[in-house]
Parts: structure tokens; sequence; C-alpha cells
């Protein structure tokens, strides 16, 4: 799959997600076997740029090409601007957000509040397209409510106006999370552009990512939850897609080992205090499903520093360790759906 002038190693995109996806995260899902990754939304309220979250969200130190950065508001100027400023810190490609459904984003008219107002939509995208000289893409869902997808008519819009790929989640704004993604829109709107489509939703085992694309006739598919604690999902895709064979379950010491090299990066990253903090969610993510973890978190989110913090992991695993050197992970497909966003 290619964007703009950036041909992609493969078709697996990690999903923008606000808590999640910064710069460690994204970093470890590409080691780990995706192709491509968005980063979380920033803001286009320039009043934020000077905030340590703005500036941490800008850091792109050491990550693999292309960066792509998803800015979020309703301002075509505002967001014009934000497209500018995340290129001059390092984006090599803008995402624009018009799928998020977090009240706290529509309420703004931002995010997928936005497929209300097709005239909006199409000032946005023009103004974002001249502010820079870097690929455009866009994130939509299938429209506003089930009697409202406006996706195919939206999505024509956008290949006229210059955006150059196009992710799409397979529910409306009404929908939220709730129930099934349904694959049907996005098939309609693969037919009716040429550029790129990614399909998102409800991806979240090597099976449902094939059965996507050969439905949809997509050209990649987007993972958000199901990569959360289990970022080597884009590398069993990626040999499922090629062999038709499931890789080998990650053994517990390498689980162990990615979890904790991901944790340094976080405290690093955000510093020891918020680092120790960040790195709890994505422990309660690691060890969700394994045997005896529900007392681990319980004890987890209750340590202060980070050395009891890693104590406490690795006592964890080395009582899983005496018991079994590889994991099966039960699948939870209500919990692993679609994207995040996080308070």
């Amino acid at each position: 799959m290619q964007i703009g002038p950036y041909k992609l190693r493969n078709n697996l995109v990690v999903a923008p997600m606000a808590g999640v996806t910064d710069r460690p995260f994204r970093m470890l899902c590409k080691k780990l076997g995706a192709g491509y990754a968005v980063s979380e939304m920033v803001t286009s309220n320039s009043l934020l740029y000077g905030s340590e979250k703005t500036l941490r969200r800008a850091n792109h130190e050491g990550e693999v090409a292309p960066i792509s950065v998803q800015i979020a508001g309703a301002d075509p100027k505002m967001l014009a601007d934000a497209a500018r400023y995340n290129v001059d810190h390092g984006a090599q490609v803008i995402d624009i957000n018009m799928g998020c459904p977090a009240k706290k984003i529509c309420n703004v008219m931002a995010g997928s509040a936005l497929l209300k107002d097709e005239p909006l939509v199409s000032q946005i995208l023009k103004a974002v397209v001249a502010a820079v000289d870097v690929p455009v893409t866009l994130k939509i869902r299938t429209g506003w409510d089930k009697q409202n997808r406006n996706a195919v008519a939206v999505a024509r819009m956008a290949e006229d106006i210059g955006i150059q790929a196009l992710a799409m989640h397979g529910r409306t704004r009404a929908c939220a999370y709730m129930g099934d993604a349904e694959y049907d829109t996005i098939a309609e709107v693969k037919q009716a552009i040429n550029i790129p489509l990614i399909a998102n939703g409800d991806i979240t085992t090597p099976e449902k990512a094939k059965f996507v694309l050969e439905y949809t006739g997509a050209d990649g598919v987007m993972i958000g939850r199901a990569a959360q604690g289990r970022p080597w999902i884009f590398r069993e895709i990626e040999y499922y897609l090629a062999t038709g064979e499931h890789m080998p379950a990650p053994e517990v010491e390498e689980i162990r080992s990615v979890m904790l090299g991901h944790l340094h990066d976080l405290y690093e990253f955000y510093g020891d205090l918020t680092g120790m903090r960040v790195a709890r969610k994505h422990i309660s993510w690691y060890t969700k499903g394994l045997k005896d973890s529900a007392n681990f978190r319980h004890a987890m989110n209750q340590l202060q520093t980070i050395d009891e913090q890693l104590n406490a992991i690795n006592d964890f695993f080395n009582h899983l360790h005496t018991q079994d050197t590889r994991i099966q992970y039960a699948t939870d497909e209500a919990d692993a759906t679609g994207e995040v966003l996080a308070a």
C-alpha cells in the first residue's frame, strides 16, 4: 500500500487512539509488524501548542517513517494552522479526524459530528490540503446515524479535494462502539473511489482481517483496541495473510520482554511519575486473561514507584513461567473492537 510518496511495508495500520498511540506504542507496533501508525489526536487549538502534552505529542524522535499525525477540530483555519505546526515538527502525513464518536469531541462539532455538515467538511479538507505540502489523509465513519450514512458522498468529495488515503470505521457516530461493525458501506466506498481505503472496526484476529480485506476490497486494515496489550497481533496477521497459517502464541518470556521494553520507553518518554501511571493501563492490557492476573492487576494499581511496578511484574511472570512457557489468550471480541478515546 502507498500513501503519497510513501510505500508501506504492508497494509496493517495502527489506529489512532487518544491516550494510547503515543510514540512508544507506535514504535513498538511498527517493530512487531505494523506497516503504518497514526498518532493520537492533536488539538487544533493553537493556545495549547505550548502545553507539555502537545509538545510531547509532537516528539517523533527515532520513529520510523512515515510519521502520521492526526489533528482534530472544526475550524478550517485552525486545522490548517495545526497541520502546518505539526509538519514543522516532523509530521510527514497529516490525518484529519472525522471518525471519533466521543461526546467531548462531537459536542464541539469535531470528530464524527462533522459528517452532519458536508459543506464544512469540504472547507476543512480544502484548507488543510492547501496548507501543507505533505499527504493529507482522512478518518471517517459510515455517517452520522443509520438513517444518514453519507460515507460515499464524503469519500468522493475527499478524493476530489486531494485527500490521498481514507480510513473508515464501520459504524455511524450514533453507534459509538455498540453492536457489530458493518462492512457493506466500506465496500460501497471502495467501489466509489480510487485512493487507498483502510477498513477499521472489530478486526481482532488474523481471520477477521482476511475476511474484511476480501469482503470490502479495502487496501488495508486498521487495528485499534485489539492491539492493546497485544502489539504482536500485527505480525500474526501479516503471517496469516501470507501463509494461511497461525504463528505460535508468544512465550511467557517474550511477553515479559516486550512489556518491560515498552514500560521503560514509557518511563523515559513521560518521566518517572507520569510514566509509571501511564504504564498501569498497558500492564493491565498485557496481562488480561492470564492466569491469576485479576489480583495482580488490582495490586498493580496501588503501587507508587517504578521499582515496585517492575518487581511485581517480574514476580508475576516468574509465577507464570513455572506453569507454562507459552500462553494462550482467550479472545474477547466485545472488548477488543475499534478505537478508544481515553479520558
